[in-house]
Order: structure tokens, then sequence, then C-alpha cells
């Protein structure tokens, strides 16, 4: 069986890494090919089969494929084989609107998405309330598969701890210093305009890091769609982590996260560690931008914080004294994370790769992605 495996337009990560890793793993007689990105090359393990993208090579891939894994949009030229099964995993829980939701997007752009979406036989969710919005979004009627998401099982793993600690030390990050991940999203108007910036910073990020004080370091990760495109500049206690191959990773060796409308808020929950809103431009974003799915103010784990002020003093505030999960925080989790129990990645393959003597790729599901 080939399968070919792409990821943020290049990047080894995510869910299709959970997956490849696991296939990997199982020994399931598979021929994997990942497209990836030339300058990116280095962050794919020594082994991996790896194409250009979007170069003559992966075209070929993809019109040879079995299975085509992918947590984006393969938005080019390529015509789809009707024997491939095509498995969208998609990459977040969705709080701003997507695609056909959303409140702007730029011209051509809508239409270039729903072409690739035609091609979607499956499409993953990470929980309940998530469905009807992805399918609201992508005007995708197949088969949904509510089985949480792949990527995240690392956080419940057993061995968790072990890479906590791995991380952290490749990081620099002494056991006593207290890691900030600052994850936000990206602004549309910005990334997807004609002029101007592709990212404008609310706070300076160095000025930042030290009002945290001694004993902290600030993470910044960039979203994919910027992180190519800005140089964040600092030292210590200010890192970059923008190129750091896997999120997840940097979930379990930070100790608070600092986001905005990223999905990166319903992901780290599952940690069970404090999570802070910094939603500087709410009104804009949610008014003229984007759009949300969920009342913000209402389903965010903890209350929403405007000024670079109130950020350090909510910092300060969860340096005082331990962390205990607040009534709201835990039902953020209940909402968002009950599927994300560790085993979404054995569910996906059970549905797709299942061991034993081979049958139809997905055969059988019903409706609501469940299997007969």
């Amino acid at each position: 069986m080939k399968v070919v495996f792409n990821s943020f337009g290049g990047r080894y990560s995510d869910n299709p890494r959970a997956l490849y890793e696991a296939l990997v793993a199982s020994g399931r007689d598979v021929d994997a090919v990942w497209l990836a990105r030339p300058e990116l090359r280095g962050d794919f393990p020594a082994g991996v089969h790896t194409v250009e993208t979007w170069g003559p090579d992966a075209r070929a891939a993809v019109e040879s494929a079995d299975v085509i894994v992918s947590n984006d949009g393969l938005s080019h030229e390529w015509d789809k084989s009707p024997t491939t099964t095509y498995l969208q995993t998609w990459h977040g829980t969705p709080l701003k609107r997507l695609h056909r939701d959303a409140v702007w997007a730029p011209e051509g752009r809508l239409e270039l998405v729903m072409g690739d979406i035609s091609r979607w036989d499956h499409l993953l969710s990470p929980n309940v309330v998530s469905t009807p919005h992805l399918r609201s979004a992508f005007g995708f009627s197949g088969p949904v598969h509510e089985t949480g998401y792949p990527r995240n099982d690392v956080l419940s793993a057993p061995d968790r701890e072990h890479r906590r600690a791995r991380v952290r030390a490749a990081l620099g990050i002494a056991d006593d210093v207290r890691a900030v991940l600052y994850a936000p999203t990206w602004r549309d108007d910005l990334v997807l305009g004609e002029d101007g910036p592709s990212y404008d910073f609310p706070v300076d990020l160095g000025d930042l890091a030290r009002g945290m004080g001694t004993g902290h370091v600030l993470l910044v990760r960039l979203h994919a769609m910027v992180a190519d495109r800005l140089v964040v500049d600092g030292s210590a206690p200010l890192l970059d982590v923008s190129r750091h191959p896997d999120v997840s990773e940097l979930y379990l060796a930070a100790d608070v996260l600092v986001t905005d409308y990223s999905s990166t808020m319903f992901d780290f929950a599952v940690t069970g560690k404090p999570v802070l809103n910094f939603t500087y431009d709410l009104e804009h974003y949610r008014d003229d931008l984007r759009g949300f799915y969920f009342d913000l103010a209402g389903i965010a784990p903890a209350p929403l914080l405007t000024t670079a002020e109130e950020l350090l003093a909510a910092l300060a505030e969860l340096r005082r004294a331990p962390w205990v999960p607040t009534e709201r925080y835990l039902r953020f989790q209940e909402t968002f994370c009950s599927l994300e129990d560790g085993s979404a990645t054995e569910r996906v393959l059970e549905l797709f790769f299942p061991a034993g003597p081979p049958g139809p790729t997905g055969a059988a599901p019903t409706h609501d992605g469940k299997r007969r």
C-alpha cells in the first residue's frame, strides 16, 4: 500500500506524523512518501522517503497513492485516482470560523480551497462539538470520524515526563525555570493582504520576557503561515521555537500557554496546565476578520486578557501558588478534550489501516464515520 503524507505544505509534523510513526512502529506493510519543503528536509528523520513539494515527483506521488494523509489542503494541479482514499485529518479544533464560514477572505481563495475539498473522502474531527462546524466550513458531506487528534496522544503517553525532560534539556531550560509558551494565530488581513507586515506583535517580546521576571523563559511559537516570514529577535529569557518540528513536545516542555484565538488552547488543555488568552484585538478579529463558532469569553479556560499588564499580572499570580484547575477550565476540558485519551492514533489506524488480511481502506463508514 502506497501512502503519501503531507503536513502544513511540507513539514514533518502534526497528525500525519503521529499516524506515520505509528504505522512504521506497527510493522504494517506500507510504502510511505512524504511531501517535504526543500529547506525543511533536515527536519525529517534519516530514512524517511521524501519528495519535494510541489514538484513533478510530488504530483506523481499523490496521483499514484492508495491513501493520502494530509492535515491541510493540496491546492495544486493533480488528478485524483478513483482508487485513492484521501484522508483529511485537519489540524485544530475550530474556534475561529473557517473557509465558507469566515467573515472575510481574499478573492479567489475560497474557490482554490473548495477544489481540494472536493477530493476528500474522509475527515477527522477532534470532538463532537467540532463536527458540525467542520462540515459547515468545508461543505463536506462525507464521513466525519470523531476520533480525537493523533498528534495529542503524546500528551497522555506514559513517557510524557521523560519527553518533557528531554525537550527542555535540548532547549536549555533548567528544571527550576518556568517555561511560558506564546503561540498566537495568524491574521488573515496581514498575511493575505497586498501590503504591510505579515504579523504585528502587540507588545515587544523582549520586554514581555523580561517582565515575567527571573526564573521564566518565553518560548515564542509562530503559526506555520508566518513562521518562515518573521524573525523573532531576542536572547534568554526569549527563545524562538517556531521551527521546532513538533508542537506537542513544546506543550510538554511548557508550564503555561499564552495564546489568543489559536486551536493550541484546545490541545494544551489535555495536559491540565494553565492557559491564558491574550486577546488584545478581540473585536477586530471576531467582528471584521474571522468570527467565532463559540463565545470565547464564555468558553475560554480562563478570563480574557487584553493588555500586557494584565498578562504579566496573571502570570505572576500563577507563580504564587500551585496551579489548581478551575471549574471553567474543567468544563473546557470536558467539552473539547473528551476524546484526547491517548488512543486517537489507534482509532484512526483501525479505521484506515486495519491489521490482518487486506481489505477496502476505510470500508463501510456510516454517515457519522463509525464502522458498521
